[in-house]
């Protein structure tokens, strides 16, 4: 693949076979960061995991203390009080019936980020799965976006909330914040992500867990991160 100069300007700054530590990492990923605008920080995670066997799928969610950097879009389905709750809690978009025929039809996709949805009407919502499931965007009661609490649920999703699930390669992706954020941010969000999926290893995992780890930006280079630093991610930059 043909590589941008600033790209390969950004490559040039780290060696991709060397293996760094998450504060290393952020520090380069701010510093490598090709593009003009605010740049996403975004994880990789190779997980020593066969996500094809139910019980070692890797699926849950954290609440980062430094939000994303992004105000998420969050679209309800629910109805009457809850449907009021949502709106106040400040949903873009809250519905039911027409709403969902909308969605059906493939129609406002790209208007939310997220989807949370009352108990009540998932008998309805369900048939979404072949419009929402390839986006990631299915409601889930896993996750907590199947819920008759939807101000809280739209609330976390605004504040920061992420969700994250491997891929059938054994990858997972999530977001740590934007370039701009300071060096202990983008720590403190990965941090609390890394916790959270450390946590949630399947018992039947065997070996390695956290196989490969590599830090990015939006276009920019992979950054090498040591899988094997999961504790004290800050010390560094207390020292």
């Amino acid at each position: 693949m043909k590589r941008s100069k600033n790209y390969r300007k950004a490559s040039e700054q780290f060696d991709d076979e060397q293996l760094y530590t998450p504060v290393d990492a952020a520090k380069l990923a701010k510093s490598t960061s090709v593009t003009k605008f605010d740049a996403t920080v975004e994880v990789a995670l190779r997980l020593g995991v066969d996500p094809r066997k139910a019980d070692q799928m890797v699926r849950g969610t954290v609440n980062l203390p430094h939000g994303t950097g992004k105000t998420a879009r969050v679209l309800v389905f629910a109805t009457g009080d809850r449907a009021e709750e949502a709106r106040a809690a400040g949903a873009d978009i809250v519905g039911a019936d027409e709403l969902i025929e909308e969605i059906a039809k493939g129609n406002r996709l790209n208007e939310f980020d997220a989807v949370v949805a009352t108990p009540d009407l998932m008998g309805k919502v369900g048939r979404l799965g072949r419009v929402l499931g390839p986006r990631g965007l299915m409601p889930n009661p896993k996750t907590g976006t199947v819920t008759p609490a939807v101000a809280k649920a739209v609330t976390e999703i605004k504040g920061g909330k992420i969700e994250f699930r491997v891929d059938r390669h054994a990858n997972l992706h999530f977001i740590i914040g934007k370039v701009s954020f300071p060096e202990r941010q983008l720590l403190e969000n990965y941090a609390a992500a890394l916790d959270e999926i450390i946590r949630l290893k399947p018992s039947a995992a065997k070996g390695r867990y956290l196989r490969k780890v590599t830090f990015s930006t939006s276009m920019g280079p992979g950054i090498p991160v040591d899988p094997n630093v999961t504790r004290a991610i800050t010390a560094d930059l207390d020292a």
